[in-house]
């Protein structure tokens, strides 16, 4: 009997999701990407864990899991999403009740793969029990890089999910869930799978490498990221597997969230703004000055204001930061940062706030109404990445008229132009001092600074244009025959 298939309806499983819980872009991704699915029609049920302090959702369903020799009772919570899409969350408090989502102190939890090993399997089984199959499994980066690798093998002859097409997204190729190959039968996987045609990665075993070699089609955060991971140079030791596969991979760009990055009704500034009137912004970038203790006067607010809400990571730039660190100090501009991350670069900043009190502002940590006013309130907004697959800030940034300062990589590289902001190529200090030089100065020219403004401001980043062409790649993978 053939199985029951619901057409238009797509499995998301991810580790995080907004407004559940978020470390990071991925959760960003997870909370509006399938409300714009929903949109165009589609059936959209996301499945993530339901982390400690997560108190969303009615339970709809209990019942055993089981991985390797690991059974636990899962519950399944059931949450709304906006559109009628809507939230799964598995409960399992010896895997998910814990200080934070995958380790603490920069040392990942020893059982992570079992514990999304658990999700994936907790997400297809309730899929199961469905009346009707999903079309389409989605999975996001490494934490469910089994579920293609699960469908292929304890799944492939299953009455309703066998045969299921698969897109894996990778949204940060540096994370690649590696663990020692023992881990193969503790998740029910055979040895079969411990070749480097199969998990197998230096020894280990990989869950981003059985994703990529068993979805249906491949899908990345940006279109010049799909290129860029095919290199060398930032394949991180994957580019050949992806190179192997590069006619199933597409860069998507992610999109923002237009309703919470809006300045015209943004929540956390003083006065709303637009493209027609930006009168708003000096309104914000005096409250900004104000949260950070800096001078907020006629001659402050002439002045052109630099923001950095970022990770303070080398990939983040910050290397080349802090051996600009006393050139920052000579240019004619204030700066605010916002962030958390390596020690070194947390120091360097408040460091450097702290010997110049007057025009540089540090806050570590996060604050979600602090970044937002930062995004109204700056001038700038820099971005140095060394690697960025998309980034999402370099687009809020020109939602809220603030000139983004980016090197040429990635999402950045896609979003960015000379008509919107001020771009550098070789990653380097002379390059980002001579882009942020060449701002400062047009920050002088209003007209010219005006055009930039405006020309960013109505660029369109909705999550709508980009879950359009994630519905193409779902209609091209249902064309697809399975994978062997």
């Amino acid at each position: 009997m053939a199985k029951k298939l619901n057409e238009r309806s797509v499995l998301q499983i991810a580790s995080e999701a907004l407004p559940f819980a978020k470390t990071g872009g991925l959760a960003d991704v997870l909370g509006a990407l399938p409300p714009a699915l929903a949109r165009l029609g589609w059936d959209v049920t996301v499945v993530t864990p339901r982390y400690r302090g997560v108190t969303a959702g009615s339970l709809v369903e209990r019942f055993p899991v089981t991985v390797g020799g690991f059974v636990a009772d899962a519950g399944f919570f059931e949450a709304p999403l906006p559109d009628s899409a809507r939230a799964i969350l598995i409960d399992c408090p010896d895997l998910y009740d814990r200080d934070a989502l995958y380790g603490v102190d920069n040392v990942d939890y020893t059982d992570n793969a079992r514990r999304f090993a658990f999700l994936v399997r907790a997400a297809l089984e309730f899929a199961a029990r469905r009346a009707a199959a999903p079309s389409i499994v989605h999975v996001h980066d490494w934490q469910a890089g089994v579920a293609p690798v699960y469908l292929r093998t304890l799944y492939a002859g299953h009455p309703v999910l066998g045969g299921t097409r698969t897109v894996f997204t990778i949204h940060n190729l540096a994370y690649q869930g590696l663990f020692e190959p023992d881990w193969l039968p503790r998740i029910d996987l055979g040895w079969d799978e411990f070749t480097v045609d199969r998990m197998e990665y230096w020894s280990r075993i990989s869950f981003l490498k059985g994703g990529i070699n068993d979805a249906t089609l491949l899908t990345t955060v940006s279109p010049r990221y799909a290129e860029e991971i095919q290199t060398p140079q930032l394949g991180f030791g994957f580019d050949g597997v992806l190179r192997a596969r590069r006619a199933d991979l597409v860069g998507i760009l992610n999109g923002i969230d237009t309703h919470e990055w809006d300045p015209a009704r943004d929540r956390f500034i003083p006065r709303p703004y637009s493209e027609d009137d930006l009168s708003g912004k000096a309104a914000a970038k005096a409250a900004v000055l104000e949260r950070y203790g800096l001078p907020s006067d006629a001659d402050a607010l002439k002045r052109p204001l630099v923001g950095m809400v970022s990770r303070m990571v080398d990939q983040k730039g910050f290397d080349l930061i802090a051996e600009l660190s006393e050139d920052l100090l000579r240019l004619e501009a204030s700066f605010v940062v916002l962030g958390t991350g390596d020690a070194r670069y947390q120091d360097l900043w408040t460091a450097l706030a702290a010997e110049r009190p007057d025009r540089i502002g540090a806050r570590i940590g996060f604050d979600e109404a602090l970044a937002h006013l930062i995004e109204a309130g700056a001038d700038l907004f820099l971005m140095p990445s060394r690697f960025e697959p998309c980034g999402l800030n370099q687009m809020y940034s020109m939602r809220y008229g603030t000139i983004p300062v980016v090197h040429a990589v990635g999402g950045l590289a896609d979003t960015v132009t000379p008509k919107t902001g001020f771009v550098f190529t070789d990653y380097s200090p002379p390059a980002l001092l001579g882009a942020l030089a060449r701002a400062l100065e047009c920050f002088g020219n209003r007209q010219r600074w005006l055009a930039l403004q405006r020309a960013g401001m109505t660029q369109d980043f909705s999550w709508d244009r980009s879950a359009k062409e994630y519905v193409k790649i779902y209609e091209r993978a249902l064309k697809r025959t399975r994978r062997a």
